[in-house]
């Protein structure tokens, strides 16, 4: 059976671009919830899907290291799926057909996956650097936001290479539907389950299969909202169903690309015109799928980070986040950071997840250790002029030792309030 690949177990097998982790770091910018496709499968290599293919991703300080999976031969004899959509088969008997057709190959094992890289190298070199937005010089960002705010600044010192995905428009938009109410780890299995219901199998590393994002014709199908109510979507099932029709109907296949194009505030009111896409919802896929850089997503807990980290007092007296107070603090940021606010805002949000917590708190032990560490050479420094100044037979400065204690006790006593 076809095994994930490992950087260490041979390099021919992958291919590189230069790319230092100042610009990126894949454990931060890949688990931060932008997208809820990747999954760590050893140690430093991440592995999910894009653009219709199965990546392996890992890096060392200064080189991104890819593996791009040969995709199952023939889409498992033209995809079952499509056949039996064509002949008028119901969603559920597609699901149902499927399962027992992948339960069959694992068990006679007739089609093993090849594991090579794809020959279209160009191709798939530039797919990367689009998803990743490498041509964005984060390092200059990081430069420009650290110096108009020091608590940001404080944070980059620890959360460097945050990047804003590029992602698909439509995988965005859905993904995000699932995210109302919910938290990253069950939106992943969500997200997980609608692609193994409705998209099509791209390969099966170590018994773990891959499966493509669906489409929008697949996800608005007549019996989607059943189907996925029987995954545990509940009313959210309905959102991805009506929403994948309303822009199929009203719009066409090309619409939400085409929101690339568009100024951000228009691009935003588009999309709220869908079930289940609310202000949050459409600034999150405005940001990372549609070019918005500017786009802010407002939920209760950047206005946490708003009020705690910022002092931000408008809206205390509120429970909920109104369309007023989401542009309220979207300005507020973006007359902090500028163009690129979204960009910055992840960063924030990243580092306040729980699952991160670890790194930051390095955050609180790097400045006092930096201060006890000063004080003490200080401290050396003050006695080493007071004897060289006495065997010289110099004049004395008898004010030198008491100034030098004075400050250490200072420093002890600062020590102990943080």
């Amino acid at each position: 059976m076809a095994k994930h690949a490992v950087l260490s177990l041979g390099a021919n097998m992958w291919r590189c671009l230069a790319c230092a982790k100042s610009e990126l770091r894949l454990d931060l910018t890949l688990a931060c919830g932008q997208s809820f496709r990747w999954r760590e499968t050893a140690e430093g290599h991440w592995t999910g899907v894009m653009g219709g293919r199965v990546w392996t991703l890992t890096q060392t300080d200064d080189t991104l290291w890819y593996h791009v999976y040969k995709n199952q031969d023939k889409q498992e004899e033209g995809s079952l799926s499509d056949r039996k959509r064509r002949a008028g088969a119901t969603l559920q008997e597609e699901i149902k057909s499927e399962m027992r057709f992948k339960g069959a190959l694992k068990k006679e094992e007739e089609e093993p996956v090849a594991v090579t890289p794809q020959h279209d190298t160009e191709e798939e070199e530039e797919m990367l650097r689009d998803y990743f937005q490498l041509n964005v010089k984060l390092g200059d960002l990081y430069r420009e936001w650290g110096a108009a705010d020091p608590h940001f600044r404080h944070i980059a010192d620890i959360f460097t290479g945050v990047r804003m995905l590029r992602q698909d428009p439509t995988e965005c938009l859905f993904s995000f539907i699932c995210t109302s109410n919910n938290h990253i780890s069950r939106i992943q299995g969500m997200v997980e389950r609608l692609c193994q219901a409705l998209g099509a199998p791209l390969c099966q590393l170590d018994q773990t299969s891959y499966y493509n994002f669906p489409s929008l014709s697949a996800l608005a199908d007549s019996s989607v909202e059943a189907c996925l109510r029987e995954l545990g979507f509940g009313y959210r099932a309905r959102f991805l169903q009506q929403s994948a029709k309303q822009i199929l109907d009203t719009h066409g296949l090309q619409w939400l690309e085409g929101l690339r194009g568009v100024p951000y505030l228009q691009a935003r009111d588009a999309l709220r015109t869908l079930p289940g896409v609310g202000t949050k919802v459409a600034d999150c896929v405005c940001l990372m799928s549609l070019d918005k850089s500017e786009a802010v997503p407002i939920d209760t807990h950047v206005w946490q980070i708003a009020k705690r980290d910022y002092k931000y007092a408008a809206g205390n007296g509120q429970k909920t986040i109104t369309d007023k107070l989401h542009k309220d603090i979207g300005d507020f940021f973006r007359k902090l950071w500028g163009p690129y606010a979204g960009w910055a805002q992840s960063v924030l949000f990243c580092a306040d997840l729980k699952k991160f917590q670890k790194l930051k708190e390095t955050l609180h032990l790097k400045k006092p250790k930096k201060e006890e560490d000063s004080e003490e050479e200080r401290m050396v420094a003050c006695k080493k002029t007071k004897i060289k100044t006495e065997e010289n037979g110099t004049v004395k400065n008898r004010k030198t030792k008491p100034v030098c204690h004075k400050r250490a006790k200072k420093s002890v006593k600062d020590e102990k309030v943080v």
